[in-house]
């Protein structure tokens, strides 16, 4: 599952682009031979019949035209632009519907046959879907699946990958994760009908209005104004939008959201060399959190595409204040193209979003007003993570002890650390607390280990973030001041 579906956006003018871009679509391929490329048409039709015609054995006409349509717009270099045959297409209906089985990972993957100095060849994950087996087998943004089921990924295309990691629910499937420089561990998970959620919300202490936003889709404006209504019950007096590890998902979504949070001004715009493309999105006088409601934001590199189109427009706007990490950096917009009567189309990247002081974060994202990351691990400290990933004995003991009380989960790290594992008692604490979660489900929030979420709240307590956000760079700003030093 990757990149963004720019479907209909507000007062139709997505579905007027959608339209002209059929219409253009199908005029190119009715008149091709008038552009003065026929040449290359001529050739390809050419080498298509000879190789039906002579070929030592004898070919489906499908696969050949399967695999130039593959290698015409992987020449391109573009992740996000690509053929999909049946089964991707078949993959994005289900994921449309909100269901799906598989390990609830967005996943990226260059392609083996163009990949650039520098790209990693295996598949790196988004982000994870929380509460789905790849979010309870700890896997984060940011981590790289080397293998699947012993088989290399890095000679495989994404749709082989999808097919790979996608089965029937209950199924098994073992991934080999390649964390940082030399984290290596497997993990056998438990394939899963997969329910892509919306948001959570809850309220934090001194009232304090938590909104995490899982994805961006059609239902999740609804969701998020209920919220709101439901936060204004609770006399809320600030609130924390938890972006991280949100991978996007519709424009005309998270411009409706937008909405909620500001009274004019530009949204987001896209940019294009075809005109149709280039559009301007402000927002509207639909307020429902007042302006006097400090708004800090919580963004990290799982935070993708639509999440940083929402974080950009309220940080441009001096709405909100970002504390984090970078977010992943996907500023372009992707139309979906069907192809005749079959299930197969293709996705073509034709624009590029901006926020509203006019930067684009393809490949930059955006960084925080105030970065807030975990403390980083030794080398020492990754080599005794990584075998206690391997050995596994924190997940041994929590299931041998599920009725744990405090204490005894406390002597057990303390045991741990005078056993000699050289991490810090705070990450073997979080570990084997997750464990536990893999029954109960992830709480809400995390004031315990949380440390963006905790310096969100200590910037609410202070009183200053107001102050704070007045004086914040905007994200263009940031860019031009980074690209300086």
């Amino acid at each position: 599952m990757t990149g963004n579906r720019k479907l209909p956006g507000r007062d139709g003018i997505a579905w007027i682009a959608l339209a002209a871009v059929l219409l253009v679509f199908s005029t190119a391929l009715a008149f091709a031979q008038d552009d003065g490329n026929d040449k290359y048409f001529s050739t390809l039709r050419s080498v298509f019949d000879f190789v039906l015609n002579n070929y030592v054995d004898e070919v489906d006409p499908s696969v050949l035209y399967d695999g130039a349509m593959k290698g015409m717009l992987d020449s391109l270099g573009d992740p996000y632009s690509t053929y999909m045959d049946e089964a991707m297409t078949s993959d994005l209906n289900d994921t449309t519907t909100g269901n799906f089985g598989g390990l609830g990972l967005f996943i990226q993957k260059a392609n083996p046959d163009t990949i650039k100095p520098g790209e990693s060849p295996y598949v790196e994950v988004v982000s994870p879907i929380e509460d789905t087996p790849g979010a309870k087998a700890g896997i984060r943004p940011g981590d790289y699946i080397s293998e699947i089921d012993g088989e290399s990924t890095a000679p495989l295309t994404m749709d082989a990958v999808l097919k790979k990691l996608r089965g029937v629910p209950g199924t098994t499937v073992t991934i080999t994760i390649l964390r940082g420089e030399s984290i290596t561990f497997k993990s056998t998970i438990t394939r899963a009908m997969i329910e892509v959620p919306t948001i959570k919300r809850a309220m934090l202490p001194d009232g304090t209005a938590y909104l995490r936003i899982i994805e961006f889709t059609p239902q999740t404006p609804t969701r998020i104004r209920e919220a709101i209504d439901w936060f204004k019950t609770q006399n809320y007096k600030a609130m924390v939008i938890d972006l991280r590890n949100n991978p996007g998902g519709l424009l005309a979504s998270v411009i409706s959201i937008a909405d909620l949070f500001l009274t004019d001004g530009v949204i987001v715009s896209t940019k294009s060399r075809i005109v149709y493309e280039n559009a301007v999105y402000k927002a509207k006088p639909d307020l429902s959190v007042p302006r006097n409601v400090p708004i800090v934001i919580l963004i990290n590199r799982g935070s993708a595409s639509a999440s940083e189109i929402l974080a950009g427009a309220l940080k441009d706007q001096k709405r909100a204040y970002l504390v984090g990490e970078r977010s992943y950096g996907k500023g372009a917009v992707q139309q979906i193209m069907p192809l005749g009567e079959g299930d197969t189309a293709f996705k073509l990247t034709m624009s590029r979003y901006y926020t509203p002081s006019d930067a684009n974060i393809d490949k930059k994202g955006i960084f925080p007003d105030l970065e807030v990351a975990e403390p980083a691990l030794s080398p020492e400290g990754e080599k005794a993570l990584t075998k206690l990933l391997e050995d596994r004995p924190i997940e041994t003991w929590a299931k041998a002890n599920p009725e744990a009380s405090d204490k005894e989960r406390e002597a057990f790290v303390r045991g741990l650390i005078s056993g000699g594992v050289a991490l810090d008692g705070r990450i073997l604490r979080k570990l084997l607390r997750n464990e536990y979660e893999k029954a109960t489900g992830a709480p809400v929030f995390d004031l315990e280990y949380d440390l963006q979420l905790q310096e969100a709240m200590k910037l609410i307590a202070s009183g200053e973030l107001p102050v704070l956000v007045a004086q914040t760079r905007t994200v263009r700003e940031t860019q031009e001041a980074t690209a300086k030093k």
